[in-house]
C-alpha cells in the first residue's frame, strides 16, 4: 500500500476571541487519505470547513493533535518549513481567485514556480500544457481581468496544478460562480486531479457538486462523520 498523503491523529482546533472565550473550530478529527483519492466534505457555514483545509496545508496548526503532510508532522516544524513542504506537496484553490490583475495568464500561473527560483523554458512549456488542457491556450498574453468568472477560476486550477502537487486542496472553488460553470468547473477540477494523479480534498456546501467525488464526509459544529463511497 502507498504512503498516505494526509493524515489527522485526533485534531482538534479552538481559537480564543477578544474575550478570551475559547470557541471550538475543529474537535478529534481523525482520518487517512491514500493517493489519489477524491474527497469532498460538506457542511455550513461556521462548520469547520475551511480550518480543515488550513490544518491540511500546514496554514495553522492544531490546539491538539498531529496533522501529518506526506509523513511530516506540521506541529513539529516551524513555518518556513511548514511554507516549504506546502510548497512542494500542495496546490490550493480559492473561491476568490487571488489572481493578480496587472499580469498575464501565464505569468499569474507560472508565479509559484518563479517564488521557488524556476525560470526555466520548461517552466513556460508547462504552463502552457495546462492552458491548453483548460482551453485558454489563446489567451496565454491576456490580463486576467479581461476573463469572466469561470474563466478566472481555471487559470486558479492551473495556477495549483503548476508544481504538479500531491494534494490539491479547494476551499468552495465554485462559490464565486452561478450553477452551470459551477458544474464546468468542478468537473474539470476533478479531471484534471485524476490525469496528475493527485489527491483532492475539497469542501463546498453544495450536495449536487459533493457528489461527484468518489466519497463525501460531512462535518457538523468542527466534527467529522465519513460517508461512504460513492
Amino acid at each position: 500500500m502507498p504512503d498516505p498523503i494526509l493524515q489527522f491523529d485526533r485534531v482538534s482546533k479552538q481559537y480564543q476571541n477578544a474575550g478570551r472565550v475559547t470557541r471550538p473550530a475543529v474537535h478529534d478529527v481523525s482520518f487517512t487519505l491514500a493517493p489519489g483519492t477524491t474527497l469532498s466534505i460538506v457542511g455550513r457555514s461556521g462548520s469547520g470547513k475551511s480550518t480543515l483545509l488550513h490544518l491540511a496545508a500546514g496554514i495553522d496548526v492544531p490546539t491538539s493533535g498531529r496533522v501529518l503532510l506526506a509523513g511530516q508532522d506540521l506541529s513539529r516544524i516551524g513555518e518556513r518549513q511548514r511554507t516549504l513542504l506546502r510548497r512542494e506537496h500542495v496546490g490550493l484553490v480559492f473561491q476568490f481567485f487571488y489572481l493578480l490583475p496587472h499580469l498575464s495568464l501565464l505569468e499569474n500561473i507560472a508565479l509559484p514556480e518563479w517564488i521557488a527560483g524556476r525560470t526555466t523554458p520548461q517552466v513556460r512549456a508547462r504552463v502552457m500544457e495546462l492552458l491548453e488542457r483548460v482551453d485558454l491556450a489563446d489567451r496565454a498574453h491576456d490580463r486576467v481581468q479581461k476573463l469572466s468568472g469561470g474563466e478566472m477560476q481555471r487559470v486558479a486550477i492551473c495556477r495549483a496544478l503548476i508544481r504538479r502537487p500531491a494534494l490539491l486542496l479547494a476551499d468552495e472553488p465554485t462559490g464565486n460562480l452561478d450553477d452551470e460553470n459551477s458544474r464546468i468547473v468542478m468537473e474539470l477540477l476533478l479531471q484534471l486531479a485524476r490525469e496528475e494523479q493527485s489527491t483532492l480534498v475539497y469542501v463546498t456546501h453544495s450536495t449536487e457538486l459533493a457528489a461527484l467525488a468518489a466519497q463525501t464526509w460531512h462535518l457538523h459544529s468542527g466534527q467529522l462523520e465519513p460517508g461512504t463511497p460513492a
